[in-house]
C-alpha cells in the first residue's frame, strides 16, 4: 500500500513538473523579447536575410527605382553597392579611403557628389547613384561589379559581387516581380500607427498615390506588379510605422501571426495597409 501511495505521489510530482515546464515555454513562446526582429526575402530556393532597417533602406531604393521606371537590375545594382558600401545603412562617416564618405552609397563631396547635407538624404543619394547609373551604356546586362564600379570608382571593385545574390532577392521582391516573397517577423508596436504618415512615406518612395484613409488603413487600388511593390515596402517598413496588416492580391500579411503571407479571409483588390490603434 505504502508503495502504491509513493508511486501515485511520484507520478504526481512528475505531472506537476511537466505542466510547470509546459507553462514556462508556453509564456517564453509569447514573449516579445524573445522575438528575433528580420526581414527576408525569398525568391527560388534562395533565402536572404536582413536587419530591420536595412530592410527599410532597401525598400526605399527600390522603390525609386519603381518611381523612375528602370529596370529591376537597376535596383540589384542599388542594393548590393549599398550593401558594400554602408551596410545599407546612413553612416555619417567614411573610412581610410574615403574620408569625407557619406550615406547609404559613400559618395564622396570632394568627388561632386553632393553637399554632406545632400548625400545623407537617402532620397537624395539613391537619386544621384541611379542618375550615375543610367549614363552607362548596357548597364543592364553587365555583372553587377562592373556596373556599380563604373559608378562608384571603388578603390575595391570586386568587392560588389558578393552581395548580387541578396540584391537580386530583395529587388524583385521589393519591385513586386516576386509576389509574397518579403516576410518580416517583428514584434508588435510599442506605438499607435498613423495612417498620414504611412500615406507621406509612400509618396517620399513612390511619387504620388492616390491613397484613401479609412480609419486605421490607407487602401490603394492599384494592381499587378505596382501592388506588391507597395505591399512589399509596407511590409519592410511595418516596425517603423506601426503597420500591424497588409493586403493585396487575395493574400495577408499579419505582425501578430508572424507566418508570412496567406490567402486573405476577405480577398479584395485594393492594397490595404493597417496600423496599429492607440493603446487604451
Amino acid at each position: 500500500m505504502r508503495r502504491f501511495r509513493r508511486a501515485i505521489v511520484a507520478v504526481l510530482a512528475l505531472a506537476l513538473v511537466a505542466g510547470a515546464i509546459y507553462a514556462i515555454v508556453a509564456v517564453l513562446q509569447r514573449s516579445e523579447t524573445l522575438v528575433t526582429e528580420r526581414c527576408v526575402a525569398v525568391v527560388g530556393s534562395e533565402s536572404h536575410e536582413l536587419a530591420t532597417d536595412q530592410s527599410a533602406n532597401a525598400s526605399l531604393i527600390t522603390a525609386i527605382s519603381v518611381k523612375r521606371g528602370l529596370p529591376p537590375r537597376a535596383a540589384s545594382i542599388a542594393l548590393a553597392t549599398a550593401m558594400q558600401e554602408s551596410r545599407l545603412r546612413n553612416i555619417n562617416y567614411g573610412d581610410d579611403a574615403g574620408p569625407d564618405s557619406r550615406g547609404l552609397f559613400q559618395q564622396r563631396p570632394s568627388q561632386g557628389w553632393g553637399t554632406e547635407a545632400q548625400i545623407m538624404d537617402p532620397v537624395y543619394a539613391t537619386n544621384a547613384f541611379y542618375d550615375g547609373l543610367v549614363k552607362i551604356p548596357g548597364y543592364e546586362t553587365m555583372e553587377i561589379t562592373q556596373a556599380a564600379q563604373a559608378v562608384q570608382r571603388s578603390a575595391f571593385p570586386r568587392a560588389y559581387a558578393q552581395h548580387e545574390p541578396m540584391g537580386r532577392a530583395f529587388a524583385s521582391a521589393l519591385t513586386g516581380h516576386s509576389e509574397s516573397s518579403l516576410n518580416c517577423e517583428l514584434r508588435m508596436p510599442e506605438a499607435a500607427g498613423d495612417p498620414s504618415v504611412v500615406v507621406d512615406e509612400l509618396t517620399t518612395a513612390f511619387g504620388t498615390q492616390a491613397a484613401t484613409v479609412q480609419g486605421r488603413s490607407v487602401q490603394l487600388d492599384i494592381t499587378g506588379t505596382q501592388a506588391w511593390a507597395v505591399a512589399h515596402w509596407a511590409v519592410a517598413n511595418a516596425k517603423a510605422l506601426s503597420v500591424t496588416q497588409v493586403d493585396v492580391a487575395g493574400q495577408t500579411w499579419n505582425r501578430e501571426k508572424r507566418d508570412g503571407w496567406h490567402a486573405a479571409a476577405s480577398p479584395s483588390d485594393t492594397v490595404t495597409i493597417t496600423v496599429s490603434a492607440p493603446s487604451t
